[in-house]
């Protein structure tokens, strides 16, 4: 089998090793692949990897010997699944393989806001501590975790792995979501998540409902002690209505690892905000996270080699 990557640098930029999708198809590796290199590439391949690159309607229409798409991610939005169906090509994604490494970002979100590692770090490297006339200083409050509610957004695999981090930090967990599920944290409306939470960690299914929840009325609810967390998508966010808040410390802080284009345009309005943490989509880029995910595009592609496809999301 034919099978093209078509932007591989995304999930291997060269510490991973392509050799078991080698041994299951005869495949190419692009790097990236822009939107006018697309057709070519896929050319006569029976089989694609994408990760972010578009695959809609004229594709199959001009690539007719593509039978499967592997999406080499959770999100399959870049894929018009609808026209993939119609044109009899599978679609499977790699669900829940970041778990881990997503809760472990957001808490290093928290805990950059609470320890403040990063600037005492900075200090003591500058000077400071040798010139301190006392054995310690802090240059920006210090917080304890213990005690202090953590609210969760949408209740899924990533949702619960950080409400289990956050009772073993002491921390009074709190959720909204619109699938309640056997021995979860205590269920409030998102009124009272909004209300109630010091750190608000977003992880629900970005739809038309939740498309910019995070806006200048529900900012108004929040506490200005309150810190946000985003590190699912960058549509939940209002960005000009969050940066205003920032601005006028309507809440104490906002921390993310998406934004609503990426990469990120010059004329983001978070970019340069008050208060504001952004890393550039590396919560799932661990190594460990994304072999593991490798390992889930290999098995995917041999369900379907086999006749029984797996992960399939246009059934």
């Amino acid at each position: 089998m034919k099978l093209v990557i078509l932007d591989g640098n995304a999930l291997n930029p060269g510490d991973l090793s392509w050799d078991g999708i080698k041994k299951i198809a005869q495949i190419t590796v692009y790097p990236r692949t822009n939107p006018e290199e697309l057709i070519e590439r896929i050319g006569d391949a029976e089989a694609i990897l994408v990760n972010k690159v578009k695959i809609q309607k004229d594709v199959f229409r001009k690539c007719p010997k593509l039978k499967y798409i592997g999406v080499t991610a959770t999100g399959y939005n870049v894929i018009d699944v609808e026209a993939a169906k119609q044109a009899g090509v599978i679609v499977t994604n790699i669900p829940a393989y970041s778990t881990d490494s997503v809760a472990q970002h957001v808490f290093a979100f928290i805990l950059n806001f609470t320890n403040s590692v990063y600037i005492h770090n900075e200090s003591v490297q500058n000077g400071q501590w040798i010139t301190c006339p006392d054995f310690c200083y802090w240059k920006n409050p210090l917080t304890e975790l213990t005690g202090k509610t953590l609210g969760i957004f949408g209740y899924g695999s990533i949702g619960s792995k950080v409400a289990q981090i956050g009772k073993a930090f002491g921390m009074n967990v709190i959720c909204c979501t619109r699938t309640p599920k056997e021995n979860m944290p205590k269920s409030v409306s998102f009124e009272e998540l909004l209300q109630q939470s010091d750190f608000l960690s977003l992880h629900a299914p970005l739809t038309e409902k939740t498309q910019n929840i995070i806006n200048k009325d529900s900012l108004k609810l929040m506490k200005k002690s309150a810190y946000l967390i985003n590190t699912a998508r960058g549509g939940f966010i209002n960005e000009k209505d969050l940066a205003e808040c920032l601005s006028s410390n309507g809440i104490a802080g906002y921390a993310a690892d998406v934004v609503l284009e990426e990469p990120m345009n010059k004329e983001n309005p978070l970019l340069g905000a008050k208060n504001c943490v952004i890393t550039p989509h590396i919560a799932w880029a661990p190594l460990e996270t994304r072999q593991r995910l490798l390992n889930i595009v290999e098995e995917n592609l041999k369900a379907f080699l086999n006749g029984n496809p797996q992960n399939v999301v246009n059934k």
